[in-house]
């Protein structure tokens, strides 16, 4: 046997070793699940002799799943390949791909994303001529929110009749879909709700899937949906053999649809249910974790459990209160720069939480000026980039020819004079003939019926469509996608040197090693599958081992550990945020805030800013409730806060208090902030008060003055193009100017 069950501690073989009928752990922060849940399916397989086909492991992102898929394969090498170690959704692909055309679909649907959901409802809402501030935006979240539940437009327009809005909204919602249905197309929603039902329709469907995964393990239990958790029950209801591993404690999707409940509810529909606890804590040190604790048990609705932990004590929370946004971010960066220079940490030991995206761009600025490589997760992702959505849009059509939507967004690129006009002619048209515009397009030569002014328009597009179906049919998926950059004429469409079109270029090179890496590590996939995996795609698996500082919101580092982090904008009206309508609302705020403070290792530090620019003013802000409740500021509020401050103290009554951080806005600049500084060799001796010099990016400027702070050397420069800037030498592209 390749592992040992002696790597575990008492709390966790006990689960381990109740291996029939249903079990629910409920699982700390940090207290090794992912450990507990490999080292179960490892003794399933070797001690108990369960096939490995049947067992399935479910987890929430594809950097957990794919983390437990290579545990396993070191624990049980030859024997994980029939084993399903999958998210929910990617589940839910597989198995609509198997049983969807039982149920009206084609098997080659498209799945269409945030962008093509928008596109149809606003078009309905136009055709409609339906008016009310909002109701594009309340109508996309009703949707969700109704799929997330397993709500038809019947049942939640019954539901919330009181809603403003609510019968626009369900007319929206139906007419929704039968757009998808016509497109042969399913949103990230319906992958979860037409898998249901088709599991509640389809015997077979049904019996295939509970005949294969007779031993179920799901993790992050908490975050399941109303969907998600019917469709365990329903898979797992003929054997019984469920291991859910969840903690209440860090329930903080509410907003999109999961429900903590289910852990309760998991308790009364699996009967005779065992219910194990895991307390132990092998991330953080125990300040950091009394921390955790005292936050949480505010909390009404949890089980109770207390996290401790062997690490020690560790060291102080600090606490920092800044008078700026912009005073905030260089008291944390300059904290940054002298932890890295004393040798202890390394950039990529380091991250930045936020309540809210909007939040780091203050931060960014001074991580770019200060030379230090940053990633940002949490906000736009490489797929969500125009150039690289026009590409897909491409693909999508090429392997499902009645996506619509898709073939909308290419019909005019690049631009071939093809506008509204046209498109409502061929929707009419296609719409009378009960064709697809792909279809139509195609074949454009024989569809007569049309203006000869449409056909001719669109000529060109359809030999390019025939030309690419075609290199479709006789290529790899690399080959098929150079071919259309290639016919695309990028190269010439994004020829301009600008910054951005440079960029654009870069980004489309970049998608083109995507395609090459995916089919070298997935021998045999086809399109459809490359587009499953870029559709389920989280930005959080851009992580890698290279050097940088993670910069992301709390709800995207959920499930990561650094050993540093600063929690920043602790500021109520922000984290908590100002939208809390119920109890319900402040829970769920509180436990996001237990999920950052539980993220660090070693170091935690927390911030806030008694004033920040905001909404388009500047405005007073006062710390977040949380801060007390966790005790890091006192409960009484007679107090006075310096810049600073560090856990427990506070200034005296001459405000006399010395900071803890560099408090400094030098900021050398980058341009590249996912790579590592580059030195600059040469001389530096001439870089003085007065000296002309010339940047890359900025032109030219004359030297102000020249200061040594962090150990290094930084320059002071007037810029024409931008005004002063504080440029790094050692790292800086600076030269003399003769």
């Amino acid at each position: 046997m390749s592992f040992c069950l002696n790597e575990l501690n008492e709390e966790q073989m006990q689960p381990v070793l109740d291996t029939e009928g249903a079990v629910l752990v409920t699982a700390g922060a940090g207290s090794g699940k992912t450990r507990l849940l490999t080292h179960r399916i490892a003794y399933l397989v070797t001690e108990k002799n369960v096939n490995p086909y049947n067992i399935l492991a479910i987890t929430f992102t594809n950097k957990a799943a794919n983390e437990m898929r290579e545990r396993l394969s070191a624990m049980l090498p030859n024997a994980i390949d029939g084993m399903l170690i999958s998210t929910f959704h990617s589940m839910c692909v597989r198995i609509l791909r198997k049983f969807i055309d039982r149920i009206g679909y084609g098997k080659n649907f498209s799945i269409y994303g945030e962008d093509e959901k928008e596109r149809i409802v606003k078009n309905i809402i136009k055709a409609k001529e339906y008016e009310g501030d909002d109701l594009q935006k309340k109508a996309i979240w009703s949707i969700s929110d109704a799929k997330n539940a397993g709500n038809s437009p019947e049942e939640y327009k019954k539901l919330y009749e009181y809603y403003d809005y609510i019968d626009e909204i369900c007319v929206i919602y139906s007419e929704y879909e039968k757009e998808l249905k016509k497109n042969n197309a399913l949103d990230y929603d319906d992958l979860l709700l037409v898998t249901y039902r088709l599991l509640r329709e389809d015997c077979d469907a049904l019996d295939y899937c509970q005949n294969r995964f007779k031993y179920i393990h799901v993790d992050e239990f908490q975050d399941t949906n109303t969907v998600q958790y019917e469709l365990v029950r329903l898979i797992g209801v003929k054997y019984g053999n469920v291991f859910a591993v969840g903690d209440e404690d860090q329930c903080i999707y509410g907003w999109r649809g999961a429900d903590f409940r289910n852990i309760f509810n998991f308790t009364h529909d699996f009967k005779g249910c065992r219910i194990y606890k895991l307390e132990q804590n092998y991330r953080s040190t125990q300040n950091i974790l009394s921390a955790a604790n005292m936050l949480i048990k505010n909390n009404t609705s949890r089980l109770d459990k207390t996290l401790w932990t062997g690490n020690g004590e560790g060291e102080p929370i600090e606490f920092f209160r800044a008078n700026s946004e912009t005073e905030e971010a260089s008291a944390v960066v300059s904290n940054i720069i002298g932890l890295v220079r004393s040798g202890k940490y390394k950039f990529s030991d380091i991250a930045i939480l936020m309540r809210l995206n909007a939040l780091s761009r203050s931060f960014e600025e001074k991580l770019i000026q200060y030379g230090i490589p940053h990633k940002v997760f949490g906000g736009f992702k490489f797929f969500e980039r125009k150039e690289i959505k026009d590409l897909l849009a491409y693909l999508k059509v090429l392997c499902n020819p009645n996506d619509d939507e898709a073939l909308i967004r290419i019909i005019n690129f690049p631009k071939r004079g093809i506008g509204d006009s046209t498109i409502a002619q061929l929707r009419n048209y296609g719409a009378f003939k009960n064709r697809s515009l792909a279809d139509i397009i195609i074949n454009i030569e024989t569809n007569d019926e049309l203006p000869i002014l449409v056909i001719k328009k669109l000529t060109g597009f359809s030999e390019l469509l025939r030309a690419l179906y075609d290199k479709k049919n006789n290529s790899d998926i690399y080959g098929l996608v150079t071919y259309l950059i290639t016919a695309l004429q990028l190269n010439v469409l994004y020829g301009e040197d600008t910054e951005e079109n440079r960029n654009r270029i870069m980004h489309v090179g970049e998608f083109a090693t995507s395609v090459q890496q995916f089919e070298e590590n997935n021998e045999g996939a086809g399109l459809d599958e490359y587009l499953q995996m870029i559709s389920l795609y989280s930005d959080t698996e851009e992580m890698d081992a290279s050097d940088y500082v993670s910069l992301a919101t709390v709800h995207s580092a959920k499930g990561l550990e650094f050993k540093v982090v600063y929690v920043v904008g602790m500021e109520e009206g922000i984290f908590p945020i100002i939208r809390m309508d119920s109890k319900a609302d402040e829970q769920e705020e509180r436990r996001l805030f237990y999920v950052a403070i539980t993220r660090a290792m070693q170091k935690l530090i927390v911030t806030y800013s008694s004033t920040r620019f905001i909404y388009g003013q500047r405005k007073q802000m006062f710390p977040a409730r949380f801060l007390k409740e966790a005790g890091l500021l006192p409960a009484s509020s007679g107090a006075k806060y310096t810049s600073g401050s560090r856990y427990g103290d506070y200034s005296s009554s001459d405000g006399s208090q010395q900071s803890h951080y560099a408090q400094s806005s030098t900021a050398p600049i980058r341009q590249r902030p996912s790579e590592a500084p580059v030195k600059q060799v040469g001389d530096k001796a001439g870089f003085v008060a007065g000296a002309s010099v010339v940047h890359p990016k900025f032109g030219q400027g004359t030297i102000v003055a020249v200061t040594e702070e962090h150990n290094g050397k930084y320059a002071q420069v007037e810029f024409a193009k931008v005004g002063k800037v504080t440029l790094a030498l050692e790292y800086a592209p600076l030269k003399l100017c003769d």
